[in-house]
């Protein structure tokens, strides 16, 4: 097995990429030890390496955010863990484990269902595609008074380049298409 690392705009995150499927739909991501053992055999796995404060799936990738550690002593234990989980045939997921990325917590006003729906097409299209080359991941959480809120995650989450992807990249693409859009922000997860 062979696992490819990609660096990404975040200096603190790596990208990693087993060269499989890691899940089937949406993302996942784990940023305590705690939730990682109740959801994800992997995510512990890696969680329990020191140094690691939390861990993203897409797809096809995994990214792994680092505290202070440099990556040169983190690299080899990543990825042995990755290739260990990978050999056995081990659940990515715990059978319980469900997707994180809901629908529930969005917020906007009644009426503003088409434009939301347009935003969403966009994000889903053009952003969440190019965001997941750098390992991370950007989810809608609400419209309200012209500003767009949304969930920054995995290699996204912390990273220095995030503001201007925000408000260089996704709220000018945004204001281009759908003009009741006035601003962009970024919110933590419910």
């Amino acid at each position: 097995m062979f696992i490819q690392t990609e660096v990404t705009p975040n200096p603190a995150t790596l990208k990693f990429l087993p060269g499989r499927v890691v899940v089937e739909r949406g993302t996942e991501e784990f940023s305590s030890m705690a939730d990682a053992e109740a959801r994800s055999p992997l995510a512990a796995r890696l969680m329990a390496i020191p140094e690691i404060s939390s861990v993203f799936f897409g797809y096809d990738f995994v990214t792994v955010t680092k505290s202070t550690a440099e990556w040169q002593h983190l690299k080899p234990a990543i990825l042995a863990n990755l290739m260990e989980h990978f050999m056995a045939g081990e659940p990515v997921m715990a059978p319980a484990g469900a997707s994180t990325v809901s629908d529930g917590d969005e917020f906007f006003e009644a009426g503003d269902e088409n434009t939301v729906a347009t935003i969403k097409e966009l994000l889903e299209t053009r952003v969440r595609p190019a965001v997941a080359q750098d390992g991370g991941d950007i989810t809608f959480r609400g419209f309200k008074d012209g500003t767009v809120y949304l969930n920054m995650r995995g290699a996204c989450s912390g990273c220095p380049s995030s503001t201007a992807t925000l408000k260089h990249g996704i709220q000018n693409l945004l204001r281009h298409f759908v003009p009741e859009v006035q601003s962009v922000e970024a919110v933590e997860a419910a």
